[in-house]
């Protein structure tokens, strides 16, 4: 079994300000009264067939990171096939390190594909509360399903997180976070305001910390770490708001040390691998969080990465940042040279099309990928278009369409969010076209709302919705988040929508549902 602490070992001695460290942990006890270490409660990820990440951080005051001695802990970890831990199927030690945050990341191996587990970390008389986790299906193996919740956007600021609750309650195979899980600025305390006030932004590492330490302490977000193993991706508010690859909206020119700082405080929280380190003081300012899951051979899941490689959006009106126009404003918007996802990634993407066996392939990706034109369109060409999302790369659109024309990977399937708005819609190359032989969809896509940040009135949504009649629903006057129910015959999105963002305790609702069957793309909706 491969703990985080051999991973580190292995790793870690290259930096030199670890180095003492890699070669000596103290085994410091942290006792309850000391303070309970494990506030911010555990979390498990990036499912593999044989193997799964465990995570939690030692944290006694989610809002003072000094409550807890800057020393090195030895945390022991188990892994049981049972919730009374009576079978243990793995156990071990990871390293809690300062310069971390304390956070441990357990890369447990050597496990039975297609099982749940059960696991807690414990450190002196303390236990974590126990989180039930699974691997994925055996390579080779045609499970009978896969049930995915699909979250983002969720500002602590604008509402309770009843989603949270509910999604764990959805008892899903795995759960897909879409990005936005901290946003930068707001208060840090550990109720959620009535009315949101601009403050305290994160520029930071130890203001990240910090966050994140105030956004995991939500119960209801720790209840839906708890139930089920997540796969993350990260969008823009991880760092600051519409930030493309190393310009923020102002164009800091130190901004990659604040990236750099939001990055590594995105790995110290989530459960994912330890990427590759070096002595780099800016070591996190380029971390690769772009990959893939294949769930047997029902399902492969590429998860993309739409921030840290694209290029700056176009004529910004200040230093960076986005803004809406039409093409005749900006012509750089067609520029072919533009990339949103970068040349690696796409050729990365590319290959992963081509070598599918996979039923279903889901992209999972951060924002709105069909066009959406905030003003009529009469003709060809016409249209008023927001820079930040996949309507400011239009050519890097083509070309991702391009590899599913040539590939052909079975069941196309895009999930989104970003926009704070659910949406259903047809991916084709020539949105202004009718779909027919010539110019097929290619894919279906069904866009998430936010778990509570607040969105544009629904009147504008319906507007949107009619000027783009290859958006078939939009909804963005509800929170919730989106339920896929995946089978060899057909998969089933359900978008989910709370009564009341503003309670903990908010029903939920089906807002609507919708199927595609194996074979034929397109928005078919039946509820």
């Amino acid at each position: 079994m491969e703990s985080g602490r051999r991973i580190f070992l292995e790793r870690a001695g290259r930096l030199a300000g670890f180095a003492a460290l890699a070669n000596a942990f103290p085994a410091t006890a942290l006792a309850r009264t000391a303070g309970y270490p494990f506030t911010l409660g555990v979390a498990s990820g990036s499912p593999r067939p044989d193997s799964i990440v465990l995570w939690t951080r030692l944290l006694p005051d989610p809002l003072n990171a000094q409550a807890l001695p800057p020393l090195a802990y030895n945390v022991r970890w188990e892994l049981a096939y049972d919730d009374g831990f009576r079978h243990i199927a793995a156990k071990g030690e990871a390293a809690a390190l300062p310069e971390l945050a304390h956070s441990v990341h357990a890369d447990v191996t050597g496990l039975q594909p297609d099982r749940w587990y059960w696991y807690r970390f414990m450190l002196g008389d303390a236990i974590s509360p126990t989180g039930r986790t699974r691997t994925a299906p055996a390579p080779d193996s045609m499970p009978l399903g896969l049930r995915m919740a699909v979250a983002s956007c969720q500002h602590w600021e604008f509402g309770e997180y009843a989603a949270h609750r509910h999604i764990a309650a959805a008892n899903p195979d795995v759960v897909a976070f879409l990005g936005d899980y901290i946003y930068e600025w707001g208060p840090l305390e550990l109720a959620h305001p009535v009315k949101p006030r601009r403050k305290l932004e994160s520029v930071d590492l130890a203001s990240y910390r910090s966050r994140y330490a105030q956004y995991k302490s939500d119960i209801h977000l720790q209840a839906a770490h708890h139930a089920a193993p997540w796969i993350v991706t990260w969008d823009d508010h991880e760092v600051c708001n519409d930030y493309a690859n190393d310009r923020d909206e102002s164009a800091d020119p130190n901004f990659l040390q604040r990236r750099a700082a939001a990055y590594q405080a995105f790995y110290e929280h989530m459960p994912v691998r330890l990427p590759p380190l070096s002595t780099d003081p800016l070591r996190f300012a380029n971390m690769r969080i772009y990959d893939r899951y294949d769930w047997g051979r029902l399902g492969r899941l590429h998860v993309l990465d739409d921030r840290q490689y694209r290029a700056y959006q176009v004529c910004p009106k200040g230093g960076g940042g986005s803004t809406s126009l039409t093409t005749a404003e900006c012509t750089e918007r067609i520029n072919p040279s533009r990339t949103m996802l970068g040349a690696e990634q796409e050729r990365w993407l590319a290959q992963g099309f081509a070598g599918s066996g996979a039923k279903w392939n889901i992209l999972a990706q951060q924002t709105l990928m069909a066009q959406c034109s905030q003003t009529p369109v009469v003709a060809e060409g016409e249209g008023k278009f927001w820079t930040d999302g996949w309507d400011g790369y239009p050519v890097a659109r083509q070309r991702l369409f391009d590899d599913l024309q040539k590939h052909k990977p079975s069941n196309p399937v895009v999930i989104s969010g970003d926009v704070h708005t659910f949406y259903a819609a047809n991916l084709k190359r020539d949105f202004y076209s009718k779909a027919s032989p010539s110019n097929p969809i290619l894919a279906t896509e069904f866009c998430g709302t936010s778990v509570t940040s607040s969105s544009r009135p629904q009147e504008r949504t319906d507007q949107y919705v009619a000027q783009n009649p290859h958006i078939k629903f939009g909804r963005s006057d509800k929170r919730g988040f989106m339920l896929l129910d995946v089978s060899a015959k057909q998969m089933n999105t359900y978008f989910l929508a709370l009564d009341n963002v503003a309670r903990a305790d908010s029903g939920i609702s089906t807002l609507a549902s919708f199927a595609v069957e194996d074979g034929r793309p397109g928005v078919v909706q039946r509820g």
